[in-house]
């Protein structure tokens, strides 16, 4: 996780939007800073739920729950490995339905009626 005031913690990191709205764009751009490689191929983890990548700060957890049919799924895909410690990225985190927690970030993108301009409302929780 990031080192914070409160010492290295497992971070969560909530991703929302609307169908379209940009998250995968958005966590394609994270991965790439937080892995400290703008090259890096970020493929989205829409049919395999995670991807994984390593970085300077720990193991970075790609999710997206889009087709996640239930939240108990999310243990069958590293769940308890990524917050015990490591940063995970959930797009889609409202079908978690609660297991997930309280996030460091939620992160919420809105269309605007500009189709190229993005609201970005972000909420710290630390």
């Amino acid at each position: 996780g990031f080192i914070t005031k409160r010492g290295r913690f497992p971070t969560l990191i909530f991703l929302s939007g609307t169908l379209g709205a940009g998250k995968s764009v958005f966590a394609r751009a994270f991965i790439r800073t937080i892995t400290q490689n703008p090259n890096l191929t970020v493929p989205s983890p829409t049919f395999t739920l995670v991807q994984t990548y390593d970085s300077p700060h720990g193991t970075l957890y790609h999710y997206d729950l889009y087709r996640l049919e239930s939240a108990e799924e999310i243990y069958d895909i590293g769940w308890d490995e990524s917050v015990i410690d490591g940063i995970s990225l959930i797009e889609w985190p409202e079908r978690l339905a609660g297991i997930g927690g309280t996030p460091a970030l939620d992160i919420h993108i809105e269309h605007t009626d500009n189709s190229d301009k993005r609201i970005i409302r972000i909420t710290h929780n630390d």
